[in-house]
């Protein structure tokens, strides 16, 4: 191969990685401004205006506490997610035309979510259904999105691209939370009201996903496959993925290992805004500012801990930043409430470790896949990543409606750290790249 040729291939791999980047940008403030920080509290208002003397709404004629109707939402969209990614995962491996598959999980996505601007009254029915619409698009496009990873970037060099993508989102997020801040705040001096504030918030999250998702639309190309499995559907082809990973059972080992402590990351997401504002007391202003506090921290957390990663390895760097979020879980149960400062030393802690640990995963899994089957992979993989894992909202929801306490509903959320670490450490990540049939790079 000559030097030319060479040089033009990194060129162009660099600018597809560019183009990757961008969907985390895209899709990351839903992530951030609608399922942490808006749509957790709004929701659980409208539920609260709907509910009856007893504090009961009855979806579906289900009694359920108005305030674990949010947390149930968020566990009842990983039931639809479940059905649809290994689904969309197969497809994406047979047929190799990936783009077409993102762009219609994108859109789905963004669309529900501008929807969310008509919820208000005692719409909650309309709020629930947009969020489960939402928050499975967004799991099943990052199906897609993830399986790019390990065609994009070498094995050296996934870790960096990891951990850039996670923090192009971050950043996104925290561009995004500065202008919702602004209008939250001085929603008087725009002449709107407070929830109309609330709902133009969560509809230009779906606007900038949409308008962001053309570049990696425009930058990343599909690829020829030589995947001939026949098509099977849903809960057979999850199936089918799990028994493939019986043949490789350290692929299956991680996996559960991180299906148990993301699960636990993703819960203390989505609901740390319900936490803040229904236990604490704090003002939706004090949960803007602590959130895009996190978004700061966690850009400069992802490239970190990616640094780290080069030096003491990637599992290792995970392992260590389980602890941290157990150490910050813990003290999350005695912090005070109507105390907005110690809820801010809170998510720094949570910000310096949110990014790494979840970029790190995706690279380090990225690694234990064989070839061919990414996306089909990555399916089983989604199932537990951005809020989509549902034994852990399922768990906070019905803590809380047994006890009617959050404390109690978010200290419940350490056992997923501590299995989760003991699992982890029990995995021989260099024999499982080896058994994928995976270079192993010098550092992991």
């Amino acid at each position: 191969m000559s030097t030319d040729t060479v040089r033009t291939d990194v060129i162009d791999r660099r600018r597809e990685q560019r183009g990757w980047y961008f969907y985390d940008w895209a899709c990351s403030v839903y992530s951030t401004s609608v399922l942490t920080v808006f749509l957790g509290p709004y929701l659980t208002a409208v539920a609260k205006s709907a509910a009856d003397p007893d504090g009961f709404v009855h979806p579906l004629g289900i009694p359920v506490r108005a305030g674990s109707f949010f947390a149930y939402c968020v566990s009842a969209s990983v039931i639809v997610s479940i059905l649809v990614m290994p689904l969309v995962g197969a497809a994406a491996d047979r047929t190799g035309r990936k783009k077409p598959l993102l762009a219609a999980c994108a859109y789905v996505g963004a669309t529900a979510t501008t929807g969310l601007f008509f919820l208000s009254g005692d719409r909650y029915l309309l709020g629930g259904l947009l969020l489960i619409v939402a928050n499975s698009s967004v799991a099943v496009s990052m199906v897609v999105y993830n399986s790019y990873l390990p065609q994009i970037a070498p094995p050296e060099d996934r870790d960096r691209v990891s951990s850039r993508g996670w923090a192009f989102g971050y950043a996104a997020g925290s561009s995004m939370l500065v202008v919702n801040l602004v209008l939250f705040t001085g929603h008087d001096s725009f002449g709107v009201s407070e929830s109309t504030a609330v709902r133009i918030c969560l509809a230009s999250a779906g606007l900038w996903w949409g308008a962001f998702t053309l570049v990696p639309l425009k930058r990343l190309r599909d690829r020829r496959t030589t995947y001939t499995a026949p098509a099977v559907h849903g809960w057979r082809q999850l199936a089918s993925t799990v028994r493939d990973m019986r043949g490789k059972p350290l692929t299956l080992a991680f996996l559960l290992a991180y299906l148990i402590y993301n699960d636990g990351i993703q819960t203390v997401i989505s609901q740390a805004s319900v936490y803040g504002s229904q236990e604490l007391g704090l003002s939706q202003s004090t949960l803007i500012t602590a959130v895009l506090m996190v978004q700061l921290l966690a850009v400069a957390g992802a490239l970190g801990m990616g640094r780290l990663a080069r030096t003491y390895g990637t599992k290792r760097t995970i392992l260590g930043s389980l602890v941290a979020w157990t150490v910050t879980l813990g003290a999350g149960y005695f912090l005070p409430a109507g105390a907005p400062v110690w809820f801010f030393v809170l998510a720094s802690g949570i910000g310096l470790v949110l990014g790494g640990s979840q970029a790190l995963s995706r690279s380090l899994f990225s690694h234990l896949v064989p070839p061919g089957k990414e996306a089909e992979y990555f399916s089983a993989y989604e199932m537990s990543d951005r809020g989509m894992s549902w034994l852990g909202p399922l768990l906070f929801g019905i803590t809380y409606q047994l006890t009617g306490s959050y404390r109690d509903a978010i200290i419940s959320l350490v056992a997923f750290f501590v299995i989760g670490f003991a699992l982890l450490a029990r995995v021989p990540v260099r024999q499982a790249i080896l058994d994928a049939g995976n270079p192993v790079p010098e550092t992991i």
